[in-house]
């Protein structure tokens, strides 16, 4: 049975809008690899979400074995 199709908000303080984008980075610790989400994102709330997660991204401290890339854009695909 398919999943229903829900809506996906900015996460960013105050806004409501649909999401369009998600900024995430990759991720490693060596075995796993995966995105991690710092914001779902409108058009409107981009630009300040990304700088935001590059912020994020550069007080972030790594252990040995872990690999974190610098924040980027992907559109939301429903």
């Amino acid at each position: 049975m398919p999943m229903p199709s829900y809506p996906v908000t900015c996460t960013a303080r105050g806004c409501t809008a649909p999401a369009a984008f998600k900024v995430a980075a990759h991720w490693s610790d060596g075995v796993t690899h995966e995105l991690k989400t710092y914001a779902l994102t409108c058009t409107a709330c981009l630009a300040g979400e990304l700088a935001s997660a590059r912020v994020r991204r550069g007080v972030c401290r790594l252990a040995p074995e872990e690999t974190l890339d610098e924040p980027d854009v992907y559109e939301l695909q429903r």
